[in-house]
């Protein structure tokens, strides 16, 4: 399987954790590197981010154009019809990269933004790499339930930061909630935040989850 391209910014040297965030549909590794600067804290840690490029494909509910995408969108009803091939393929793809962190002496945070929400929520549950925490924004639970079967347990151990924005036309907050339920429900520890905004992020989100790093990310 062909590596992800990426693109990595550090904010110090000998960084010991990494952020590896993941973009939305028909964005690029570039979409959030803006964020760190907003989100980082001058008393903390090195930390390297890692913001990789998914891979390009048609997408169904587009009218086949070729974009980046983490999997194929079938419908505007994002919660039936899904591409499980694809969502496994890109979980396959997301484990190499934290092999390459891990291997690295790293530890390794998962954040994504809609579709990459949505990558990062089934990474957490299918793979059994080790991983510090999840940021999910803008996002939900792909594949409904099928995802909690042969889930590992110590994966409802890990700390979870979702947001969303009360007025998205494109990821429902309804979906959202549901999605949180659900992980609730397997005993996820699940940061909720609803913020009066479309499919984005704000600064007051950004705060939140800095003071969320502080308390989840940091010895």
């Amino acid at each position: 399987m062909e590596g992800l391209q990426t693109v990595v910014r550090e904010t110090g040297a000998d960084a010991k954790q990494t952020v590896l965030w993941l973009h939305g549909l028909g964005a690029d590794g570039h979409d959030f590197e803006g964020i760190v600067p907003e989100l980082v804290r001058p008393h903390w840690p090195a930390l390297r981010f890692v913001f990789p490029h998914a891979p390009v494909r048609p997408v169904t509910v587009n009218g086949g154009m070729r974009m980046r995408a983490w999997y194929d969108i079938l419908g505007m009803d994002l919660a039936s019809k899904q591409d499980e091939a694809g969502i496994r393929d890109s979980v396959q793809r997301i484990e190499q990269l934290v092999d390459l962190e891990v291997s690295a002496g790293r530890q390794v945070l998962l954040a994504g933004f809609s579709q990459g929400g949505a990558i990062t929520l089934a990474t957490a549950l299918i793979s059994r790499r080790p991983i510090l925490g999840l940021v999910v924004l803008s996002s939900y639970l792909p594949l409904d339930l099928r995802l909690f079967e042969g889930a590992d347990p110590t994966a409802f151990e890990r700390p979870l930061f979702m947001a969303h924005g009360r007025f998205d036309p494109v990821v429902p907050q309804a979906l959202g909630e549901l999605s949180r339920d659900r992980l609730q429900a397997r005993g996820f520890q699940v940061d909720w935040h609803s913020y009066p905004m479309a499919h984005q992020v704000c600064l007051e989100e950004i705060r939140a989850l800095g003071d969320w790093f502080e308390q989840h990310l940091f010895d």
